[in-house]
């Protein structure tokens, strides 16, 4: 085609490249780009990107601790799904900049590669090096909050979507240091706004805390009301022994050294910190870390960690004439079965495949640890020969069991492909694309039979498991490759398994289904085939869980029966959103002093807000405080609601103050006579001795961060035309509730406070309703079990995914390992946490 008819075909709106110009150029100003691609700075949207944003902000904390300046580190979760981040550094600069002439701390939260980490003059070694990590939070966040004690003062700032909304102010006085940030992410932003996991933060939080010895890392959830603290003095030592804890280890002290080594002498130092020991498991847990951050890819560093291990193995294993002829030889693999290691290194200038530092990629890393590892194993290894020669009879062991797991291996291969690739007892889908394919597995022949009646024959494979699965904790490869179920299921699946260096295991590539579905009954049987898959799958297919394709069917918790409506419940929650539903139905709610009737939607409305008040009020309830009386504090000028609570114990009495701003709180505890210093901490707590009534006075100041979100939602029930001055019960009635309005069983309830609105519409909803609690597969035909389980449009699917590698590894330890004490251990702390337990 020639260009005439090249333009002849174009789009009636194409004008040729002569419009393209300057005007067509597009800058994005501040953070506008953060907000416009923020994958590209915070991983993703996700569940991934939302707990990254804290640790971006954790990460300057610790970079302040890598400096010698931070010593304790706060992290807290509030009800409103906002976050707080504070630490005892040098808090960030609030001088004006000699160039930009605003103040350092505003600079460096709203501008794009603007931080201390590009000279080395503030950090020589640093975690965050792009100078976009706070500043990326700021854009992604509703709301977001620095509060800075340096030079005597507290300095504050607000934002709100990296906008500047509140400049740099002094709201008060101090003798301390630190950085406070506070924030909301963005649900413009965010799929999920709500989600903070305490579990994935406590890894992290608690992972630093090993890496940096000798700080305080407290991590708080006042959803909750969990509270953790993590210090430790031995390091990375102490992290070893954390990851054996529930393992029979095969020397009592692991093997711990550090170095620092120059690669030339103009070059900065790189420090490399490792320790080791080993358990009588088959399987290697090797954690990398660079500038305390976790590279899950690995990198140089974990690249010469395996080779030199592999290498000084060997070498003392023939010098030592441990290897005999006839013995194969110790790979890789070999020498890291049952091995728990970790190394860190601190390189002043680290080199990351992208924002999220997944991977190390200095290259020069990888000789300098397989320097200092090749030396100084090598030493312990001569120093105490009997422990190098109980290690490698290990590794020999581990070598002779790949040798018949090979074997194994290649007759799982062949018998695959002289039945024509697939096991017989498993239903196929006829699409060939492992993006859109399902596959089922299945507890029993008789809900298989089910599952395949009632599929999508297109896109979902069922595989049904007849009996229970070898427990691959206990047993090694060879033998698990033994059972006629896990051969079919890996056959079925197309990955092969395991980590071997010769490139014959495990290909997350070769997946034929891109979504593994565990799919068994609600009860103990089916509960453990679900673990003994899980446990398989864990330790010899980890990356089909890494990658996320493994789910679990969640079958429907509840049935509910209301005249003719059947429905099937997921879960409490749902059940109690259900409850509101059923019971504003067919009802009007009745303002009373003028007749007012709210429509049903408007009805909807106020449910809706009033759950969530009732939900995150819990941070004023929680000490002791009533809600109501905090809610009518609301003030219909500005919109607000006090930020501070104030408690005061005299004796057997107990008063409450609620104080608006930081001026209120100032005030308060200058009266009080607290002195300054109450101003210093977020939950300020003094005991003061009134001499005049000769009674000491208990005072506590808890800061209420959701108030920002409360007050949003009493500004909606505001408009809708609820009275705010009735959260407090009244004497007379506020409203009345009609409910089955026009119905023979009409019935007007009066309510006397905002509140009770909510109680009236749960107990209407609950009137003529049958809950069955739901058990599982068993109880359902094909066609129920296609709607409730295995419907794409309806099903509620539950991804397994690793967020705490180390707890995942002692749980499957503790639960399907040899030693039967922690598992006893672990059923008595955990008996009285059962919600629903099949007998």
């Amino acid at each position: 085609m020639d260009s005439q008819n090249e333009s002849e075909n174009a789009p009636a709106n194409y004008e040729g490249d002569s419009d393209y110009n300057a005007s067509n150029i597009q800058k994005l100003e501040g953070l506008e780009g953060v907000r416009k691609r923020p994958d590209m700075y915070i991983g993703d949207t996700n569940e991934r990107g939302l707990h990254h944003c804290v640790f971006e902000v954790v990460d300057n904390s610790i970079d302040e601790a890598l400096a010698g300046y931070c010593k304790s580190i706060k992290v807290s979760i509030h009800l409103d799904g906002s976050c707080s981040i504070e630490d005892d550094g040098r808090g960030i600069p609030v001088d004006i900049h000699p160039k930009y002439q605003i103040p350092a701390l505003e600079l460096v939260l709203t501008n794009l590669h603007a931080g201390g980490k590009f000279g080395k003059g503030a950090y020589q070694v640093s975690g965050g090096l792009h100078g976009v990590g706070a500043k990326c939070v700021n854009a992604v966040s509703e709301w977001f909050e620095a509060e800075v004690r340096r030079d005597g003062k507290i300095h504050q700032m607000q934002f709100s979507q990296g906008l500047t909304t509140k400049k740099m102010t002094v709201i008060g006085e101090t003798e301390k240091t630190g950085t406070k940030i506070s924030f909301k992410p963005d649900p413009e932003i965010f799929e999920t706004t709500r989600t903070f996991q305490y579990e994935i933060l406590g890894k992290r939080l608690r992972e630093l805390a090993f890496l940096n010895p000798g700080i305080s890392i407290t991590l708080i959830d006042e959803r909750s009301n969990k509270e953790e603290n993590f210090l430790f003095v031995d390091g990375i030592a102490e992290y070893i022994r954390f990851l054996n804890r529930s393992k029979n280890i095969l020397h009592e002290d692991p093997i711990a050294f550090g170095d620092s080594v120059k690669e030339n002498e103009d070059a900065p130092a790189i420090q490399v910190d490792v320790a080791l020991q080993y358990n009588d498991s088959y399987n290697d847990q090797i954690f990398a870390y660079a500038n305390s951050i976790f590279n899950i890819e690995g990198g140089t560093h974990l690249t010469g960690f395996r080779t030199a291990l592999t290498r000084v193995i060997n070498q003392f294993a023939r010098a030592n004439n441990l290897l005999k002829d006839k013995d194969p030889a110790i790979t890789g693999d070999d020498a890291r079965e049952g091995l728990v290691a970790v190394i860190s290194v601190k390189v002043p200038e680290p080199r990351f495949e992208g924002q999220t530092k997944t991977k190390l990629s200095n290259g020069e890393v990888d000789g300098i640890v397989q320097k200092i590892v090749g030396e100084r194993l090598k030493y312990h290894f001569e120093t105490e020969p009997k422990l190098a020669k109980r290690l490698i009879d290990k590794c020999l062991n581990a070598a002779r069991a790949r040798e018949a797991a090979r074997k194994a291996r290649e007759t799982v291969r062949k018998s695959a492909l002289s039945g024509g690739g697939l096991p017989g007892k498993l239903a196929d889908c006829s699409s060939r694309k492992p993006e859109e394919s399902e596959l089922y597995i299945v507890e029993g022949d008789s809900a298989g039979g089910s599952a395949k009646q009632g599929r999508d024959r297109r896109t979902q494979a069922i595989l049904p498991l007849r009996g229970k699965l070898i427990n691959s904790e206990k047993a090694r490869i060879d033998k698990v490759l033994s059972n006629n179920e896990i051969r079919t299921m890996i056959t079925a699946i197309g990955t092969g398994i395991g980590d071997q260096e010769d490139g014959s295991g495990f290909n997350i590539e070769k997946a034929r289904y891109h979504k593994i579905i565990i799919m068994t009954d609600a009860d103990v049987d089916g509960s453990h085939i679900s673990t003994l898959l899980l446990t398989f799958l864990y330790r010899h297919m980890k990356g089909l869980i890494e990658k996320g394709y493994v789910y679990m069917a969640q079958p429907p918790l509840y049935k509910i029966k209301r005249k003719r409506r059947e429905q099937y419940v997921d879960n409490d929650e749902q059940l109690n959103r259900i409850l509101l539903e059923l019971g504003g139905d067919e009802a009007v709610l009745t303002r009373v002093d003028d007749g007012h009737k709210f429509n049903s939607e408007q009805l909807d409305k106020i449910v809706e807000i009033f759950a969530q008040l009732e939900r995150i009020g819990g941070s004023v309830t929680r000490h002791g405080a009533s809600l109501g009386e905090y809610l009518e504090q609301y003030s219909k000028e500005d919109h607000t609601l006090p930020r501070y609570l104030a408690r005061v114990r005299e004796g057997n009495n107990e008063a409450y103050h609620f104080l608006r701003e930081e001026s209120d709180r100032a005030a308060f505890v200058q009266n009080q006579g607290m002195g300054a210093e109450g101003l210093n901490e977020e939950n300020a707590t003094a005991t003061i001795f009134d001499e005049e009534a000769g009674i000491s006075k208990r005072i506590s100041i808890f800061e209420i961060f959701e108030s920002n979100e409360m007050s949003k939602l009493l500004h909606e029930i505001e408009d809708i035309g609820l009275d705010l001055s009735h959260f407090l019960t009244s004497e007379s009635p506020v409203y009345t509730f009609t409910e089955n309005v026009g119905a023979k069983n009409e019935n007007t309830i009066e309510i006397f406070s905002n509140m009770s609105i909510l109680d009236e519409i749960r107990k209407s909803g609950r009137k003529g309703l049958s809950i069955q609690r739901y058990k599982g597969l068993g109880e359902m035909n094909p066609k129920q079990l296609f709607e409730t389980t295995m419907d794409v449009s309806k099903r509620r699917l539950l991804k397994v995914n690793i967020n705490d590698a180390a707890k995942a590894d002692e749980l499957f330890t503790i639960l399907m390992g040899e030693e039967v004490a922690p598992r006893r251990l672990f059923i008595e702390d955990n008996a009285l946490n059962v919600s629903y337990l099949d007998v």
